[in-house]
């Protein structure tokens, strides 16, 4: 096995053989095939009037042969009468180092891929053990304009899909999953990504994208039977702001993209889990984005926020106005010095909206970055993307001249080609000044973080704040979207609610908001979510009345070297292991049901280690704050039986005895 770190033109680790087909026209239906490693997994593709790929896992088909083609401005269409000329195939055996480690600190990356060579443009495949894809890319020396793209998964049978409905392209992206049979799905039903198919009698199939850039976004229709379209939004040619933050399109050309004539096209994915806590621990999509675009990283600092915006600034036993003022924040930066949280956010409201250079009247801000330095806190303010745009390298340098650690960039809602560039634009501008980017009102991640780490989280993700207006952040959808959403990539959910209520005493509200499920399903999250740079929503005042909890969130790493689920069923329950150097945390968390989980401590290492429990207490079923901390030895050798509440959670830290 090859290891190399994830740099700047650092070299792959393969061996390449190409075989010539002699440049004639291809026969008839001809079959080429990329397996994977372990030789179960294949993606297949017919050449012929028309290509169309398969994928079986072995022996057994999951997809049916489907159409794929790219169709390009005055009528030519990649894919049909497509004239093989070279197929060439490599293995590659290597190990990826991330920048930024979200679930492990070393990615194995082994892989068989297959390009197909059809003159001017390519398709390529490539199957790991547990995912395929395939991708365009073309060489037409010249800029070129997409007017649409085919891609159908052509599902065997009539499966379940848990679907992210959508009412359009315009979209936050924070979407319940209906499930659903794919024969219910009709052209009209819109779906972001990513969606997940759950095969009768076998793996479930998780579909989505990686390598996205100057291009649409892939979304999904149905088609009233066992398929699955796709669908990519056209390029945006008139819009206009309903005021600083809401775009309105208006107009759209009937292209998907101008984009240059020689490049690659985004991986179209399937993962493909054998059991439903392989979703926890996939990580196809930072695998098949781009290389690192950055020369220095050294800077880029993974963390956790001390956040205002969830708890509405609800302050309590001080001694001046709670809101959003100097003396608030001094409050919040002092809290995040105290417990080693890294950072703060300055959310809506610190700038008078519609021009990032002046801040509110009751707001010092280069007072705050100067407290937070003294402080050894870093601050990282919002801003909503179009008043970024519009006065981008105005802002960035007055953030720069600071010392804002990052931007939080909110409501862009869309994943058209130009959307698409700008999310590029605003990573590429924020690295020259050693800024993170945590985006909001944001389409799913797809590979984006790979090429700049210093996109180190993004929302796109029905969160926390849900429970502010709605009921629909429950135990069942936060039991689903590690298994979906977090496939995609980190998710900044914002996780941390003090204040918890069981199904019979939640209320909304919006400034004084609670989450559903206990304390410790709460506490879960920080287990389970995978989000570099993670939210403590809950107002200050909150955790320092509760020290103990305190105890768990201060150490609480946000990235992990090695991440092992344990035990997990979609939308029912998790139960996942995390290293972080010699520690390791273990976390669960339950839908409405009331679970009993059994740990196997057979993951640890030799030796002994103290594990420090907080669990359900006695009362959470219907007092959902209710939590009990316990400490007791635990070894390799040994197993432990966990009762979770109704909406309930576990989370332990393991430390390693002398």
């Amino acid at each position: 096995m090859c290891l190399r770190e994830d740099r700047l033109f650092a070299v792959p680790c393969w061996v390449a053989v190409a075989a010539s087909l002699s440049g004639g026209p291809a026969l008839a239906q001809e079959t080429y095939q990329a397996r994977s490693p372990n030789g179960q997994l294949a993606i297949s593709v017919e050449v012929g009037d028309t290509l169309r790929y398969s994928v079986n896992l072995g022996g057994q088909p999951l997809t049916a042969p489907a159409p794929l083609s790219m169709t390009l401005e005055g009528g030519r269409v990649l894919g049909h009468d497509a004239k093989l000329e070279e197929a060439s195939t490599r293995n590659v055996d290597e190990v990826l180092e991330p920048v930024v480690r979200v679930k492990n600190a070393k990615i194995p990356d082994t892989y068989s891929e297959l390009t197909l060579s059809f003159g001017d443009y390519d398709l390529i495949l490539r199957a790991y053990d547990d995912a395929v894809a395939y991708r365009f890319r073309t060489r037409l020396g010249r800029d070129l304009v997409v007017m649409d793209e085919e891609v159908r998964f052509a599902f065997t049978s009539d499966h379940s899909v848990y679907y992210p409905l959508e009412e359009g392209f315009v979209s936050h992206n924070e979407r319940q999953y209906e499930y659903r049979r794919l024969s219910s799905i009709q052209n009209k039903d819109l779906a972001s990504l990513p969606a997940l198919v759950d095969i009768a009698d076998g793996p479930k199939v998780l579909i989505t994208e990686s390598d996205l850039r100057s291009y649409p976004g892939l979304w999904l229709r149905g088609t009233g039977g066992n398929e699955l379209d796709g669908a990519l939004p056209r390029y945006v040619t008139k819009e206009r702001m309903a005021n600083d933050r809401n775009p309105v399109v208006e107009v759209r050309g009937n292209e998907l993209a101008r984009t240059d004539g020689t490049r690659s096209f985004p991986w179209r994915v399937l993962v493909v889990a054998k059991r439903d806590g392989d979703l926890l621990e996939n990580e196809t999509v930072y695998k098949l984005a781009g290389g690192l675009e950055l020369a220095d990283t050294s800077w880029i600092r993974p963390g956790k926020v001390a956040w205002d915006w969830y708890n509405a600034n609800n302050l309590f036993g001080v001694d001046f106005r709670a809101g959003v003022n100097t003396k608030t924040y001094e409050y919040y930066i002092d809290f995040a010095a105290e417990h080693g949280i890294e950072y703060i956010i300055l959310d809506e409201g610190w700038y008078v909206l519609g021009d990032l250079l002046k801040a509110s009247p009751d707001m010092d801000v280069p007072h705050l970055f100067r407290y937070a330095q003294d402080k050894g806190v870093s601050i990282i303010p919002w801003v909503v993307w179009k008043t970024l745009d519009v006065q981008l390298e105005a802002a960035l340098d007055q953030f720069e001249r600071w010392g804002a650690a990052g931007i939080k960039v909110d409501f862009m809602q869309r994943d058209d080609q130009w959307m698409v560039e700008y999310y590029e634009r605003i990573a590429r501008e924020a690295a020259k000044r050693h800024l993170l980017v945590d985006f909001h009102g944001a389409y799913k991640p797809s590979g984006l973080r790979r090429r700049f780490p210093n996109v180190i989280t993004r929302e796109g993700v029905q969160g926390l704040e849900h429970n502010k207006w709605s009921a629909n952040s429950t135990p069942e959808h936060n039991l689903t979207l590690p298994f979906i959403r977090m496939v995609a990539g980190p998710m900044d959910y914002t996780p941390g609610a003090m204040v918890n209520a069981q199904k019979a005493n939640f209320n909304i509200g919006f400034s004084r908001p609670m989450s559903l499920g206990t304390r410790c399903h709460q506490l879960g999250m920080f287990v389970i979510f995978d989000s570099p740079l993670q939210m403590l929503a809950d107002s200050p005042s909150q955790y320092r009345r509760e020290p103990e909890i305190m105890e768990f969130l201060s150490p609480v790493p946000s990235v992990w070297d090695e991440t092992l689920a344990l035990d997990a069923q979609v939308g029912d329950f998790a139960l996942v292991a995390r290293r972080s150097g010699d520690d390791w945390y273990v976390g669960a968390m339950t839908d409405w049901d009331p679970r009993e989980l059994q740990i196997d401590f057979s993951f640890l290492p030799a030796g002994t280690y103290t594990a420090h429990i907080w669990a359900d207490g006695r009362n959470a079923d219907h007092y959902a704050s209710d939590f009990q901390k316990q400490e007791r030895t635990v070894s390799s050798g040994d197993t432990l039986g966990i009762a979770l509440a109704p909406g309930g959670g576990w989370v332990a830290r393991l430390r390693k005895q002398p």
